[in-house]
């Protein structure tokens, strides 16, 4: 496989966003495409099928800076922040939907290879360390394509996170804080001390590695950074589509 790799900045949201949809919507004419970018400022999305304000404290995260907004992949509301997020758009395998997920997975687990980590699957969508999530992932399959993106967490603060998602049972949320603490791990947590760039390299690799493939950098095409910027501005920055559920 020929899989061109984007060693990508960190961005705002909407951005973000819009050109791992315009990405897969360009996937014909771009072939297998990686993406390894971050968030700037820290965000929020929340899944398709989710309610905005059910599921975020909307005034507070406006009021510390922090960007919002809806993913077209499925799954829950996310904290991005101290991770490396990746995306990466493919024509669908053959078989079952879980197995797609694994295939892609398996680049993360040869990631923390490479980190000196043995990670696992967990459920459909997570990976897990020493028995605490480290990844997240989310897929969707739309234009004939599949586009599927996740979180390595870099590091994590379960407090912050909780002041900005909104939990079901107030009184609860001490104990729901100290069960995440419980469930949840990060590189930092584990030791593991690398940098952002680094990361991105590393997660190159490890994709290179599960998928057998030849990796390559070339500049997006006009076209697919013009779509992404009509996707920004008409799509995911409109209130309509953030509050659509």
């Amino acid at each position: 496989m020929e899989l061109r790799v984007i060693f990508d900045n960190k961005h705002k949201a909407f951005w973000n966003m819009a050109l791992d949809e315009s990405l897969l919507m360009h996937l014909k004419d771009i072939g297998p495409t990686l993406r390894l970018y971050g968030w700037n400022p820290a965000a929020i999305s929340i899944g398709y099928f989710q309610s905005l304000e059910e599921e975020v404290n909307v005034e507070k995260a406006r009021e510390k800076g922090v960007d919002l907004v809806r993913r077209i992949t499925g799954g829950g509301a996310v904290y991005h922040k101290w991770e490396l997020t990746y995306s990466i758009v493919l024509p669908p395998p053959k078989g079952k939907i879980l197995d797609s997920y694994k295939l892609i997975e398996k680049g993360l687990i040869e990631s923390f290879k490479i980190l000196g980590i043995e990670a696992k699957y967990s459920g459909i969508n997570d990976i897990e360390v020493q028995g605490k999530k480290i990844s997240g992932n989310a897929q969707t399959r739309k234009y004939g394509g599949l586009l599927q993106h996740g979180t390595i967490l870099m590091d994590v603060d379960v407090e912050e996170m909780f002041s900005l998602l909104k939990v079901p049972n107030e009184k609860l949320k001490d104990k729901m804080i100290k069960s995440v603490k419980e469930r949840v791990t990060s590189l930092s947590s584990l030791g593991i001390d690398v940098d952002f760039q680094e990361l991105q390299n590393i997660v190159a690799e490890g994709f290179k590695k599960a998928l057998g493939a030849r990796l390559y950098e070339e500049e997006l095409s006009g076209e697919i950074i013009k779509k992404a910027k009509e996707l920004e501005v008409n799509k995911y920055a409109t209130r309509e589509w953030l509050y659509r559920r």
